[in-house]
């Protein structure tokens, strides 16, 4: 009790590390957002994502972001050019704002392409808006010599460490559960479909290394924050990371999440021996860049200090609480996903259904089966069909669908299906329930079946 009241002590908090930690995390984190700006353009995904689905799925409290059509192309440029400024430290305040705001924009267009690793880069780019990552290695540091620090105070650096440990540490939380520990669910149906892979592939076709896999990833998220802190394991722990995400990219489709966790994890790095890399090139030419040599300290006007320190409180009370949301609902969590989404639940659950929509006229008695083909692409069809909150949003979009091709009284009524972690497929919704009359929201939607199955833990 008395180590953790001064690790939240004032002077604790405050006392001066080296900015170049900062400087450095700044400088990869912008890159690597530009290079994921760069991939989405070059792949076609902004067109295909954001421009050629007919309808697009929006998160509760968002609805008032809407797609952009051919603009989206220009939201994208400017989402990369600010990557590359904030990269550099030029303008970085406005620089981290414009990135902050256009990537979120973006993140907010179609929950169908929800990740978690585009939730943690929203939370750290608004951490970052608020601190001094210029103050080093920038641009502006070369132009206005004035804000150019050495030190910086240690909360600024430990709140990107926090933000990182509780991503990690909450996706251990999230495995502690009877499907994940005992069932060794989803990895026992994943791991056999690579049983090509070299050398090693043979293995996967053995129960016991789904189960090895399994129980490993749930002790890795819920350690590996701490061995990063630590100054005498940290060396090993940075080694473990790189392993373990590189081996999580080749073997599942999980994008450039492996890569971020790689890179951010480096913000754990001894921030004195990243000044003392910085160091090797003062005095050299470094084009537009500046390194500080100075013994000078970054101190935070008064009311600024204040402000900032209520902002991070707030953010991380609710980043610590969020989570559980869950709690508060009925139902199995795994089955109804109401407040599964930014809880840093990965790859817990492999989840298949199938939904067929009809839509009848109370006033004439038509009926029309829907083909989800003709409104949805495959990828929202499949989100779609296993999530509650996507499937109350088509029922409306439907009912507005139909009422425009004449229908008087349009009711929307779906027999959905669903899969969930090898279990024998189930009725998901009651199929008497007009889906059209029903609201998202945080509570709990009573049309859903229950799964008749019990999952323990967390």
């Amino acid at each position: 009790m008395q180590d953790l009241k001064q690790i939240f002590s004032k002077q604790y908090l405050g006392k001066p590390v080296y900015s170049a930690s900062l400087a450095v995390f700044r400088m990869i984190f912008g890159f690597m957002l530009f290079a994921g700006v760069l991939r989405f353009w070059t792949k076609g995904w902004i067109e295909e994502l954001y421009i050629q689905p007919k309808f697009f799925f929006h998160y509760f409290g968002f609805e008032w972001v809407q797609p952009l059509g051919g603009y989206t192309y220009l939201l994208f440029l400017l989402c990369g050019i600010s990557a590359l400024c904030f990269a550099a430290g030029f303008m970085y305040r406005l620089s981290s704002v414009v990135l902050f705001l256009s990537f979120t924009y973006i993140e907010l267009m179609d929950k169908t392409n929800y990740l978690n690793h585009y939730y943690f880069v929203t939370l750290v780019l608004f951490l970052m808006m608020w601190l001094p990552a210029n103050a080093n290695f920038s641009v502006d540091a070369k132009l206005k010599p004035e804000i150019s620090k050495r030190y910086i105070p240690r909360w600024t650096v430990g709140s990107i460490r926090l933000m990182l440990g509780i991503v990690y540490f909450y996706a251990g939380l999230a495995k502690l559960n009877s499907d994940w520990l005992m069932e060794a669910m989803p990895l026992r149906l994943w791991l056999p479909a690579k049983n090509d892979f070299p050398l090693i592939g043979g293995l996967f076709n053995q129960l016991w290394v789904a189960y090895f896999f399994s129980w490993f990833g749930a002790l890795y998220d819920l350690s590996i924050p701490f061995f990063l802190l630590n100054k005498k394991t940290r060396p090993y722990a940075y080694v473990a990371v790189v392993a373990f995400h590189i081996m999580t990219s080749l073997l599942f489709p999980i994008g450039m999440f492996p890569y971020i966790m790689i890179l951010a994890s480096l913000v754990f790095l001894d921030t004195e021996k990243i000044d003392r890399f910085l160091q090797r090139f003062r005095g050299q030419s470094l084009g537009l860049f500046y390194v500080n040599i100075s013994y000078n300290s970054y101190i935070f006007a008064p009311l600024k200090q204040r402000i900032v320190s209520v902002l991070f409180v707030i953010f991380f009370a609710i980043q610590l609480a969020f989570p559980w949301r869950y709690l508060a609902m009925p139902g199995e969590l795994f089955w109804t996903e109401e407040g599964f989404r930014f809880s840093w639940r990965v790859m817990l659950i492999e989840k298949m259904g199938y939904a067929q929509f009809v839509v009848k006229d109370e006033a004439t008695g038509k009926v029309v089966a829907v083909n989800n083909n003709d409104f949805l692409t495959k990828n929202q069809e499949k989100m779609m069909a296993t999530q509650a909150d996507f499937i109350i949003q088509y029922a409306h979009y439907l009912k507005a669908h139909y009422r425009k091709q004449g229908m008087q009284q349009p009711r929307v009524y779906a027999t959905i299906y669903v899969t969930l972690n090898g279990r024998r497929s189930r009725l998901y919704a009651k199929q008497d329930v007009d889906l059209a009359t029903e609201y998202d929201s945080y509570k709990h939607k009573n049309w859903i079946l229950p799964l008749q199955d019990e999952i323990y833990g967390l």
